[in-house]
């Protein structure tokens, strides 16, 4: 039995005209993230994304390398930007990264999510971003990513607070002004805007100059949301959700994040300095209906390469 119920998938709705020119602005240059086995249902990926929309290709432990570098070159081809992840803890050693970086580039590959990964144990010499960071191996990469944490992250600070979170910040960003490559911070999805918004004025605050590309939850049904929240650690946004199970009207209807970016894109309207760059979506109820709430919601932020 499902946990709730839930009504047939209606049509993405669009945003109030009040807010559309904000939004469309803040959804410009949008990316979204795929693995092998999703980018394998989506025929034609001009047909759902905006011209040039970068690619993030994730790289989950036992997902071969030759899977994942056909995936990248298919969606090159196609005229995409992509970034496949380079999750320190599954490589087994500098051999195998500089192997792996080497594939890419030969299918014309030059960007990478650099992180950590999310396995408990590493299985060779790599455990931390930096590391691969500090390896030299991504010379003639000319963007490189890495991982963020708005609400903090418990497999790094596991007494709850962001010491050691905010210190790695800090080495990145360092490390982003002493080279030639573009660099920013690609984020955990979150629902709850006013800690984004506070998180992003710590970073400056702090030093920290690394552009946010702020991860979102597209649109998915509420059990399949929690799930993943509770799965990948997402602590105080919980809240919404929980919130939001309560609420009956809310809860037959499968969660768009039209209210969290709505919120995020005034604040970049009247702030235009706001550290946010960039929207990162997780397509947790699948590709194609993100995209398609983009098109709804985004105007020519959202137009399919294949309608331009």
């Amino acid at each position: 039995m499902a946990l709730f119920p839930f009504r047939k998938k209606a049509a993405p709705a669009a945003a109030p005209v009040g807010q559309a020119a904000q939004l469309e602005a803040f959804l410009k240059g949008y990316s979204i993230e795929v693995m092998p086995r999703t980018a394998e249902k989506v025929s034609d990926f001009r047909a759902i994304l905006p011209t040039g929309t970068r690619v993030y290709v994730a790289h989950i432990e036992g997902t071969p390398i030759e899977d994942m570098v056909a995936t990248a070159k298919r969606i090159g081809d196609e005229g995409f930007a992509v970034m496949p992840h380079f999750p320190a803890r599954i490589i087994k050693d500098k051999a195998t990264l500089v192997d792996w970086v080497a594939r890419y580039k030969d299918v014309g590959v030059r960007q990478g999510l650099i992180l950590a990964g999310g396995v408990p144990q590493p299985v060779g010499d790599f455990s931390t971003s930096m590391q691969l960071l500090e390896s030299g191996a991504f010379d003639g990469f000319d963007r490189l990513h890495v991982a963020g944490h708005p609400e903090g992250n418990k497999d790094i600070d596991a007494d709850g607070s962001d010491r050691m979170v905010m210190e790695a910040a800090r080495w990145k960003s360092a490390f982003a002004e002493r080279t030639d490559a573009q660099m920013a911070m690609a984020t955990q999805f979150c629902f709850d805007a006013r800690p984004v918004i506070d998180w992003v004025k710590r970073l400056d605050s702090e030093g920290i100059k690394l552009p946010v590309h702020i991860g979102v939850a597209g649109p998915a049904k509420l059990q399949t949301l929690i799930k993943f929240a509770i799965a990948c650690g997402v602590g105080p946004s919980l809240k919404v959700l929980q919130k939001r199970a309560l609420d009956v009207s809310k809860l037959l209807t499968p969660y768009e994040p039209t209210e969290f970016l709505a919120e995020l894109a005034a604040h970049k309207a009247a702030n235009p300095n706001f550290g946010i760059e960039q929207v990162h979506f997780f397509p947790l109820g699948g590709i194609k209906t993100n995209a398609e709430w983009v098109t709804a919601n985004g105007g020519a932020s959202g137009k399919p390469a294949c309608a331009a």
